[in-house]
């Protein structure tokens, strides 16, 4: 099969009772008929199914690529930031997990802060942050970053006004001074819907093993869905820039934002062995976006 690309609820990662495939049915399974008439006996959704393939068959590929582009960045010794934004259950840690289960540990980090200390409130709110920025050859992934204090901060009042204001006028100025030390900055906003945000909260309460993603931060999300859209909305104007812009994914569907994410960095960069990658490697601009393209924003 070729790259399958479906938007439907056919996508839909929640859990439910299905009946499971035996041993047996497995063993009866020779070709893609076959395995099309088992799912079908046993009441699956075949296009879910289907599009499961196929996003296995390119997540596969497009991590092959990140490798190559690590082995890449490591010898041209650049120094490389992705960093994950959004709404709270906007998938930025299952996608920060797809981008590096394949990496080398040793030439890259995930970054994702507590809440600061004592004596790092006292200090300049980006000095926690510099220490944590990349090597020579390393990339770091921050699950969250100092735009905590752009939005949730102000949102949950865990900062002052006067706070949030200096944020703002020294943050595209501290970007600009990595972009001229030659580091590479990306920067992900995760967009979800309102609705969409609501099950998954519902989904983590009722998975044993996602509870510990619930906090009381979280559920103050619905409430706060207004003040968190305003104070998104006044980060995207006053921090999208030339050097450091704001990209927009998409993430009602968990899958494709991870692979069409992955895409946009392997587009940002040209490195070698990508031209004879197996899978594509440009984004799809129905789901990856800038800030200033985009007109709708899911959130």
């Amino acid at each position: 099969m070729g790259e399958f690309i479906i938007t439907d609820e056919a996508m839909d990662e929640s859990v439910s009772e299905r009946p499971l495939l035996t041993n047996k049915n497995f063993a009866a399974i020779k070709s893609a008929t076959d395995l099309e008439k088992v799912l079908l006996d046993k009441g699956r959704d075949l296009e879910k199914a289907k599009f499961n393939m196929s996003y296995e068959r390119q997540l596969i590929q497009l991590q092959v690529q990140l490798v190559k582009l690590q082995r890449w960045i490591q010898k041209t010794e650049r120094r490389v930031i992705i960093i994950f934004e959004g709404r709270d259950a906007a998938g930025k840690g299952g996608s920060i997990k797809r981008f590096t289960e394949h990496l080398n540990p040793r030439a890259m980090r995930i970054v994702a802060l507590t809440k600061p200390t004592d004596l790092e409130m006292g200090q300049w709110y980006f000095r926690r942050y510099i220490k944590e920025l990349p090597n020579r050859g390393e990339i770091v992934f921050f699950d969250r970053s100092w735009y905590n204090r752009a939005v949730v901060e102000p949102v949950m009042g865990f900062c002052t006004p006067e706070q949030y204001d200096e944020f703002m006028r020294q943050v595209t100025e501290f970007e600009h001074m990595l972009f001229e030390d030659g580091v590479d900055l990306i920067k992900f906003w995760f967009s979800v819907e309102k609705e969409e945000q609501s099950r998954r909260f519902e989904e983590r309460r009722k998975n044993p093993l996602k509870n510990w993603k619930l906090s009381p931060v979280d559920e103050k999300g619905q409430e706060l869905w207004d003040k968190y859209t305003y104070y998104k909305e006044q980060m995207f104007a006053r921090t999208h820039t030339s050097f450091s812009p704001w990209t927009i994914i998409k993430t009602n569907t968990k899958k494709l934002a991870r692979l069409e994410s992955i895409r946009h960095v392997l587009s940002n960069f040209e490195y070698e062995g990508k031209d004879t990658a197996e899978t594509r490697v440009l984004p799809d601009p129905n789901i990856v976006m800038r800030f200033h393209r985009s007109i709708y924003h899911l959130d």
